[in-house]
């Protein structure tokens, strides 16, 4: 029976494979949609002209990534697990991660705590908000910056920390 690090390395490797020598710019792009200046857009937005929910979904998101930041910055500093672009031979990363350590991953972990806020807020979004999600952690396995385990730790700790904020807010 394999280990758990080798089907999770080996996976990565199987999905970072379909990006050599492809042009990596749309999966870049999806991938910095991920980097939290939406998140402030569509938080302002809704509380400026959403008048059901808006002013609790924002502060609903603000109380979840306060409280998901330091639990991810906690995780990153206590797993120090290296990246694959980092430790593995003769891979490049298509994009420079904002950090050295990939355990969990933070652009999953928001993605899906903010698709969790607007499933529950705006129901008949949450299919379109949870596929985002879910290509968030993709493209950040596809850029060579985490492996599938960073982003499945990621979509767990998103989704608890949003449902935490929720049963508080919500």
């Amino acid at each position: 029976m394999k280990s758990l690090t080798k089907v999770d390395t080996d996976l990565f490797y199987r999905l970072y494979k379909l990006t050599l020598k492809r042009d990596c710019r749309s999966i870049i792009w999806l991938s910095k949609t991920g980097d939290g200046y939406l998140y402030f857009v569509i938080g302002m937005l809704l509380w400026a002209f959403e008048p059901e929910h808006g002013e609790l979904f924002l502060y609903t998101a603000l109380m979840a990534y306060a409280l998901e930041l330091p639990i991810y910055v906690l995780l990153k500093k206590m797993f120090k697990r290296p990246r694959p672009c980092d430790f593995l031979v003769n891979l490049t990363a298509h994009v420079t991660p904002s950090d050295k350590f990939s355990l969990p991953s933070g652009h999953t972990a928001a993605a899906w705590l903010m698709a969790s806020i607007v499933a529950h807020y705006y129901p008949p979004f949450a299919l379109l908000a949870y596929g985002w999600a879910a290509l968030i952690g993709l493209s950040r396995v596809l850029l060579g910056v985490h492996y599938p385990s960073d982003v499945f730790a990621g979509t767990l700790l998103g989704i608890t920390i949003a449902s935490l904020s929720i049963s508080i807010l919500g």
